[in-house]
């Protein structure tokens, strides 16, 4: 019988893969177990080939094979069985729809010829991810790292902050150039084509300064910045987008990162930060009377802005200050601690524009929920995280989401860890003398044993959730032609609350990705909405979509400026949110087993770092949580080792310094080189 000294992870949501990296960097033993084809669970990424597969799948809700029926028969006498569940039944109420050009994509295949583009999540393009940089000029991405590249066009994310804020804003400035950014592939072969170089047709953008001295392009004439916002949208066929499916990473679950938030702090410190890169979220948006407008996050946003009066300035600014130290005066909220954060502003003496900003675009509170406290709070964390890597307090992982969970399985295994796709685990053995689980029974018959078993909410049956009571989140996912908010640069990231548009309904958060994060192809825009649900996913959002998108396979009629983006294809669905459930409320399970929750509905990633720190704690509480790697050069080997390495080497003094040079950047650490 196999057995696995230490843990069987069963699932790979992101604090199970947090978990696993954490337990296999302290020297244990992890085996790492999904019924799935791939990794990550509901946090999982998908090109568009993928994520029509996932959508069948869900809304066929097919049982799991069962290769070993009897698998009863191999539970002892002195032993119990907890069955686990066959069917995912997390995900509810899946519906996509094509709005866009409906020609005949009967035989369009993704393009083979494409770069190999991380589809974390599709079956045939597992192990595929490329490793940190091999298309960092396309994606204009920000590697973390301890130390800027003097030569990156991103800023490489590190443990300390910027000097100056004003310095931050621009570098950002460069990284979101639109002139800067290549498209990848598809400009490359325009260029091999001798097809021009720099700023693509139809983009808005400005000549990159490598063309600059080029000769000039009078066919470019019409794309100027601005002109970008009356200039029509390309138009894509559906048949387009199957084809350049594989440009497109999808995630099931949306958000971001706050730079300052325990997500950031934790790929950091343990050094994950070397398999990812970042993009700078670009503006907060709001939707205020109809129309979506960017909100000043900085300072000089605030003072550059010209939808706010110089008293408007001030006022915000004043109370701005205030919410930084806002526990340091007491006495100017004690008395509303009752009341909702919505009331509290309006005793500031704050106008109703201003009011609106705070509470949905900086605060993103729930309007009638959301006490003083927690409006507070909420507002000095959104102002803390400004100014560390760019003008907004966000950053969005290049290719999806979905690379953050498979970020920690590849420390996991670097150190260890085993991970088996397509394995399904029938039950956990529990020992009823100890009362502790001592085993599982996978697919196959197959006994494995181990100390410590961690299981995602979604494997447990019916019978061990009886209590317990689940909240729903609402997703869709929109392709569109248009950005909600056309600018100079076509290459933005948005964040943008719609507040509820009747009493009863939820506040919608919405996420706009460009093509240069890598998530999406060229010309079109990926759209995230999430909020709590209250019924099926499109009913809750289909009255936003609406209100901010085209659903008509025509041109809508009127002023041009005012057009709405247009939506291409949809999907919606209903995905369970489990977090916050305590592990007394799940019947009969031993001490030994913990359960990681699903995707929450928060816009940061704190619940799933909080809670992947809490388990690792409970079982290993002398050991550190997630500790850097050791330093290469601070090895030390035995000196059996490295007499027989050091025969065959020169013995020139030169020799090893530029060897440990080349293999520190190789590794993506800091270039000692440049110390010299």
């Amino acid at each position: 019988m196999p057995s696995v000294n230490t843990c069987v992870h069963y699932q790979g949501c992101l604090p199970e893969s947090i978990i696993a990296a954490a337990c296999a960097r302290s020297g244990q033993r992890v085996l790492h177990v999904d019924s799935r084809n791939y990794y990550g669970g509901n946090w999982a990424s998908f090109s568009f080939s993928g994520l029509l597969s996932w959508i069948k799948e869900n809304q066929q809700k097919t049982d799991l094979s069962d290769e070993c029926e009897d698998w009863r028969k191999l539970i002892l006498e002195d032993e119990e069985a907890i069955p686990l569940s066959s069917k995912d039944k997390t995900i509810q109420h899946v519906e996509d729809f094509c709005f866009g050009d409906q020609d005949s994509a009967e035989g369009v295949e993704e393009a083979g010829a494409l770069p190999k583009l991380p589809v974390f999540g599709a079956p045939a393009a597992q192990g595929e991810t490329p490793g940190p940089g091999k298309e960092s000029p396309a994606a204009e991405g920000i590697p973390l790292g301890s130390q800027p590249s003097p030569a990156a066009e991103g800023i490489p994310l590190g443990s300390q902050p910027s000097p100056a804020a004003e310095g931050v804003e621009k570098e950002n400035a460069a990284v979101e150039s639109p002139g800067e950014e290549p498209q990848s592939c598809s400009e490359a072969a325009r260029a091999a084509a001798g097809d021009g170089a720099g700023a693509a047709p139809g983009t808005g953008a400005a000549p990159s300064t490598a063309a600059g001295d080029s000769a000039p392009q009078p066919a470019k004439t019409d794309t100027a910045p601005s002109e970008n916002a009356a200039q029509e949208p390309k138009k894509i066929t559906y048949s387009q987008i199957v084809r350049e499916g594989r440009r497109f990473n999808i995630d099931l679950v949306s958000k971001l990162l706050y730079s300052r938030g325990l997500l950031i702090d934790l790929l950091i410190k343990s050094n994950v930060s070397r398999y990812a890169e970042f993009k700078n979220a670009t503006r907060v948006l709001a939707f205020r009377e109809g129309k979506v407008e960017q909100v000043p996050c900085s300072r000089a946003d605030v003072f550059n802005s010209r939808q706010l009066t110089m008293v408007e300035k001030r006022m915000l600014m004043k109370f701005l200050t205030f919410c930084l130290d806002y526990e340091q005066h007491p006495e100017e909220y004690q008395d509303h601690e009752s009341s909702t954060f919505a009331e509290f502003l309006q005793t500031r003496k704050l106008t109703p524009s201003l009011q609106h900003f705070i509470l949905h675009s900086i605060a993103m509170v729930a309007e009638t929920e959301s006490s003083t406290l927690e409006g507070l709070q909420a507002t000095k964390k959104f102002l803390q995280c400004l100014g560390r890597y760019g003008n907004t307090p966000f950053l969005f992982p290049l290719y999806g989401q979905g690379e953050i969970p498979q970020c920690f399985c590849r420390l996991c295994a670097v150190f260890g860890g085993i991970y088996c796709l397509r394995h399904a685990v029938r039950c956990l053995v529990l020992d009823r003398a100890s009362g502790r689980c001592k085993a599982i029974v996978d697919h196959f018959g197959q006994r494995i044993s181990a100390n410590y078993f961690i299981v995602e909410d979604s494997y447990l049956s019916e019978s061990t959730c009886t209590n317990v009571c689940y909240r729903q989140i609402s997703r869709a996912v929109l392709i569109t032609d248009q950005s909600v908010l056309n600018t100079d640069s076509e290459q933005q990231v948005s964040i943008l609350t719609v507040p509820p548009l009747e009493p009863g309904r939820a506040a919608v958060r919405a996420i706009e990705l460009c093509s240069s994060t890598m998530t999406c192809m060229k010309d079109t825009y990926l759209v995230h909405l999430t909020c709590p649900s209250t019924k099926t996913a499109r009913e809750d959002l289909e009255p936003v979509v609406q209100k901010l998108f085209s659903l008509n396979t025509e041109k809508e009629t009127g002023n041009e400026e005012l057009e709405k983006p247009r939506v291409l294809w949809a999907v919606y669905f209903n995905v369970r949110d489990s977090s916050g459930v305590e592990k007394s409320s799940y019947a009969g399970l031993p001490s030994n087993v913990y359960v990681c929750s699903g995707p929450d509905s928060a816009l940061g990633n704190d619940c799933a770092v909080r809670q992947a720190e809490t388990i690792f704690r409970e079982m290993f509480p002398a050991e550190e949580f997630c500790p850097p790697p050791p330093n290469p050069e601070d090895i030390i080997y035995d000196e059996d080792e490295i007499e027989p390495e050091e025969s065959g080497l020169n013995n020139s003094p030169e020799t090893k310094p530029e060897t440990s040079a080349e293999e520190s950047s190789s590794e993506g650490g800091a270039d000692v080189t440049k110390e010299e």
